[in-house]
């Protein structure tokens, strides 16, 4: 039952009462902007990242919500309430919280078996929209759930709807042995979605190709990149980084940062850092014994994604790189540009990535990337400039690449310089939520005014609105 008092956060530490009506907002009830909504179900932008199913998507959500309440937007994030003891309202800036919905039981519960509640998840939100008298003319959508949950305000509401994927079914289920029993709902939601939404926005040129010839030829694909908050992410001292982490001036470090799912590949790096470690046993270029593996991310053994921590610790243990290999566990972002500083190369196994919000983190860092050529990874990464690209699952390949950039000290530094300034160019939040702005406004102004409202973008890269009379 949706009353009482609910605990708010404001930044991510000071716990706030509001007052006695549900859901009350901390913000001014004065209409001075116009309020939109992010839905990201699953993907709390608010969650600890790293934890649980906490991965880009959150940092996506969170980082593009901020940004466009610096551009004068009123931002309402709504996701599922997954735990009793979360703050139902989480204030990040004064135009921008997140607003967990009741949706289901208060308790993490595996993606795979969410879809049952999102009716639920609509009741909820329209019911918030009712207590607070706020209109949400627009909502961007982040998942095909949060898309179905988008679907269903759409025929009651007749809002503006975007839409993006962060992962696309026609593609996932091509790389994993088992097909859920969701599989044929989600796929007809993902093609429902960019044949009925006002806009998809892909992350990547491939991704759009991927729904043109895998999803549907019906639709409007605006192409406007994932982003990184270069305040955070950008070059600073390897030595300084190294010094306040303790890892040694002669070691090579292989980085890899994520949580622990069988689709980022993590076996094929391990294996690919047991066969590099044999081969320079042969070789005098660098000492076995200084090869470093650093796994960043993931939660505790015993959580959700405990079971792949620990069949990688049994992979670490049968190639006996118990003394190469160090899991790092969850570290915050303020530490995490130390630890791709620190390291020599980021690798990127992934089976699939639509984006690949690492890669760009780690080269804005000025560290050189070695990735799956996959999804938005041959977007990202510029391979023989920014990296190197390798296929999936390939675990020779993946050890050649990263032997080279190891063994390479002025190629290496040269990509360094390359890949920093690829991420601060092209890739910075700001600069993504300003295209998102204008996408926004654009679609807002064709409801008021009709179908015949054109638009020249001056980064044609970025939107390419493709206008169909309705």
């Amino acid at each position: 039952m949706l009353t009482g008092k609910f605990p708010t956060t404001i930044g991510t530490n000071t716990p706030v009462t509001q007052p006695q009506q549900p859901f009350a907002s901390a913000r001014t009830k004065i209409p001075t902007r116009q309020a939109i909504a992010l839905i990201s179900e699953h993907g709390d932008p608010a969650a600890e990242i790293g934890k649980d199913a906490a991965g880009g998507q959150n940092v996506y959500v969170r980082q593009v919500g901020e940004a466009l309440a610096r551009l004068g937007w009123q931002v309402d994030m709504f996701t599922r309430k997954s735990s009793p003891d979360d703050a139902t309202i989480v204030q990040h800036t004064p135009h921008c919280r997140t607003i967990r919905l009741i949706a289901g039981p208060e308790t993490y519960i595996p993606r795979d078996e969410l879809f049952q509640y999102m009716p639920d998840f609509v009741d909820a939100l329209q019911k918030f929209q009712q207590k607070e008298g706020t209109n949400y003319p627009l909502a961007h959508t982040n998942y095909w759930m949060s898309g179905w949950v988008g679907l269903e305000l759409k025929r009651r509401q007749n809002i503006q709807l975007i839409h993006t994927y962060h992962s696309l079914g026609a593609v996932k289920y091509q790389s994993v042995s088992e097909i859920p029993a969701i599989a044929q709902t989600r796929l007809d939601v993902e093609k429902q979605l960019l044949e009925q939404a006002h806009s998809i926005v892909a992350t990547s040129p491939q991704e759009k190709a991927d729904l043109e010839n895998l999803v549907s030829r019906i639709g409007n694909i605006d192409i406007i990149p994932c982003g990184t908050d270069v305040s955070t992410f950008h070059p600073i001292s390897k030595a300084d980084a190294r010094k306040q982490l303790g890892i040694g001036t002669k070691e090579k470090v292989v980085l890899y940062v994520g949580r622990f799912d069988k689709r980022k590949g993590i076996e094929t790096l391990v294996r690919a850092t047991g066969e590099l470690r044999e081969k320079l046993e042969y070789s005098a270029e660098i000492d076995p014994q200084n090869l470093k593996l650093l796994i960043v991310g993931g939660s505790d053994p015993n959580e959700a994604d405990g079971a792949e921590r620990r069949r990688i610790e049994k992979i670490v243990t049968e190639l006996d790189l118990h003394a190469n290999t160090e899991f790092v566990g969850m570290v915050g972002h303020d530490r995490l540009a130390l630890y791709y500083t620190a390291a020599d190369v980021c690798v990127i196994p992934s089976h699939y990535e639509p984006f690949g919000l690492v890669a760009i983190e780690a080269m804005a860092c000025g560290t050189p990337v070695v990735a799956s050529a996959v999804g938005g990874l041959k977007f990202t990464v510029i391979s023989e400039e920014t990296g190197l690209l390798v296929p999936p699952h390939d675990v020779s390949k993946f050890a050649h690449a990263i032997g080279r950039i190891l063994t390479d000290e002025v190629w290496a530094r040269k990509m360094r310089k390359q890949a920093s300034a690829r991420v601060h160019q092209n890739f910075s939040w700001t600069g993504v939520a300003i295209q998102l702005s204008d996408l926004y406004r654009y679609l807002l102004a064709q409801s008021l005014i009709g179908s015949g409202l054109t638009r020249i973008s001056s980064n044609p890269a970025a939107l390419l609105p493709k206008l169909i009379a309705s």
